[in-house]
């Protein structure tokens, strides 16, 4: 197996990403010769990985035993000596990458543009009873899908805890300062986003804002500036009167934005001028068919497409933190809670009890909570009585 030269590979860029502690405090780290592919392994009990590291032992592949390079790791006259690289995996779980290699989950609901596209384009004609009993079929092997970790993942703040913890043994201190996650010492933070996918759900929304306003919630609405309803001209500084965002949502909600790469090209021409024309900032792909790698072509300042598991997405994965990264130049608020659709339809739960146990986990990681409530699904009554 071929392998990459070894050098100092310092894990100070995640740490002063995510910790914003002094570089001073932080030890340098060496990597040997690490393997060329890569492959899932663990750092220590419970943390996953995914990158190429030290070829010690056969790589369980995602699916037997996984290698643990806990005990590969040295500290030796300051310096730490690394079994990986710890930027390459922690991209590696953002952008999904693992999901090409060895990852049961992988696969789409509807595998194959053009079986996805028939779907999508029958979808409205079929009865909401119908619907749901195809998609719960399909993602029917939801629970045995074993990474991301359901039902909150929070494998990349596990690998920086674990970092700091052995870059400050090599220093041969007990504490660091940092600057806080959040401002104002706020313990952690949640986002409400609302997704208009029907003219149903466009007629609800001065409700929906009704109701949030009550709690004192404010949010972003997506919205789909193709096809699905036509938008009156005065609603979007309508919903910015109300303190609350516009954002776009694909351009049809067909999700087949990221199927071939000129024709995104050519579709984030649109978007942009839509973008442009309504002065928006932020962005959701569609049903979340997503492509990390893409968002480039994009002039927004955050996209919000990426869940943290997307066990029941139609699109699986999952960037497997509770907390916004940069891809390139723009900001990505995962979403680190089950939609409402998901929820209600696909798990046949009208409760917060689900979204209760996922805050307590993200609130335990000091993360970021966002939830995707659509005013099309959350208007029927049992759906109403949950959210108010």
């Amino acid at each position: 197996m071929a392998e990459s030269a070894p050098g100092i590979i310092s894990p100070l860029a995640p740490l002063n990403e995510f910790y914003r502690c002094p570089d001073s405090l932080l030890a340098p780290s060496f990597s040997a010769a690490l393997s060329a592919a890569p492959g899932f392994f663990r750092l220590g009990q419970g943390t996953m990985c995914y990158g190429k590291r030290l070829p010690a032992h056969a790589d369980g592949g995602g699916r037997g035993v996984i290698h643990d390079v806990a005990g590969q790791i040295t500290v030796e006259g300051g310096t730490v000596g690394l079994p990986f690289d710890p930027a390459e995996v922690l991209e590696n779980f953002r952008r999904e990458r693992y999901a090409v290699n060895g990852y049961a989950g992988r696969r789409q609901v509807f595998s194959g543009h053009r079986a996805r596209r028939a779907y999508y384009c029958v979808r409205p004609l079929l009865p909401l009873p119908l619907r749901k009993r195809v998609q719960r079929f399909v993602l029917a092997d939801w629970p045995a899908l074993r990474f991301p970790s359901w039902p909150v993942d929070t494998s990349v703040e596990q690998i920086l805890e674990r970092l700091l913890a052995v870059s400050m043994k090599a220093k041969g201190i007990d504490a660091v300062p940092f600057i806080w996650f959040w401002p104002d010492g706020a313990p952690s933070c949640i986002m409400l986003t609302h997704d208009v996918e029907t003219g149903g759900g466009l007629a609800f929304m001065p409700r929906l804002m009704d109701i949030d306003d009550s709690f004192g919630f404010k949010a972003s609405f997506q919205m789909i500036p193709r096809k699905q309803y036509a938008i009156p001209r005065s609603l979007p500084a309508l919903v910015r009167a109300r303190g609350y965002e516009w954002n776009l949502q694909d351009l049809d909600h067909q999700a087949n934005l990221f199927e071939d790469r000129e024709e995104f090209l050519r579709s984030a021409a649109s978007i942009n001028g839509h973008l442009k024309d309504y002065g928006a900032a932020g962005f959701r792909a569609g049903r979340l068919y997503r492509n990390a790698d893409w968002l480039q072509a994009l002039e927004i300042a955050y996209d919000m497409s990426v869940p943290n598991v997307g066990h029941l997405e139609a699109q699986r994965g999952g960037c497997c933190t509770v907390f916004p990264f940069f891809l390139g130049d723009v900001l990505e608020l995962p979403l680190t809670t089950i939609q409402d659709y998901s929820l209600f339809h696909i798990l046949g739960e009208y409760s917060i009890g689900l979204w209760k146990r996922q805050l307590a986990l993200i609130n335990r990681r000091h993360g970021l909570a966002s939830f995707i409530v659509h005013p099309d699904y959350i208007r029927e009554p049992r759906a109403l009585e949950v959210y108010t």
